[in-house]
């Protein structure tokens, strides 16, 4: 006779489940809390009552408020330099139209993400918190640049683009996406209508195709 191992009792899946969903809802709350509090003043408690839960069941999941900020730069804005460097390795497309793709997919991040809050505070904390810096310019700045430089170099090779230094292309691609994402968290809130944020980065591809094209006109 075949004998079948018995399933888990429901209490014990739906523990399981409760247990995989815990670590999102931290990383939300910590969210929140950064937002509100700053990266400086928020504590392990502060995210612990946001959640819901006691700050001991924190320590199940981050041993630290760095870590739990730097789970929110990896799942965010490091997995976004992910996804466009998946793109760049397997995009079989002309290069203007893949620098413009991962420029609309950084752009929607910044334009809809709550958590483009997470710029804000890099760029006004993270250099109180050393192993932070460093962390956020080795795991993303230099990710980040690197993509560029090799899409801005892909397309030098196959002669779609003009011979610049992709070292300062790659800084004029963020540029425009920094101060979205800065206008959006500090300015935003005294605009009389949202800023257009989608339109600044349709301009911003435009002007850049232009510039990089290789017969120094239209792209």
């Amino acid at each position: 006779m075949e004998i079948h191992p018995e399933s888990p009792p429901e209490s014990q899946a739906r523990w399981r489940r409760r247990k995989e969903a815990r670590r999102p809802e931290i990383l939300e709350a910590a969210l929140a809390v950064f937002a509100e509090k700053g990266l400086s003043a928020a504590r392990m408690e502060d995210i612990a009552a946001r959640a819901g839960i006691t700050k001991g069941t924190i320590y199940l999941y981050f041993q630290s408020k760095d870590a739990v900020f730097k789970a929110l730069l990896v799942e965010t804005i490091g997995e976004r330099v992910r996804l466009s460097t998946e793109m760049l390795n397997s995009f079989e497309g002309s290069t203007p139209d893949l620098l413009a793709a991962v420029l609309r997919i950084i752009g929607g991040f910044i334009a809809q993400s709550d958590r483009v809050v997470l710029l804000k505070l890099v760029i006004g904390e993270i250099s109180k918190f050393p192993d932070l810096h460093r962390f956020y310019r080795e795991q993303v700045v230099d990710r980040g640049m690197a993509l560029w430089e090799a899409i801005i170099a892909r397309g030098i090779a196959r002669g779609e683009f003009r011979p610049l230094p992709p070292e300062h292309m790659a800084r004029l691609c963020m540029g425009p996406i920094l101060l979205a994402a800065i206008w959006r968290t500090l300015f935003a809130q005294f605009d009389d209508e949202p800023y257009d944020i989608t339109g600044l980065i349709e301009t911003h591809i435009d002007v850049l195709l232009r510039g990089l094209a290789a017969d120094g006109g239209a792209p």
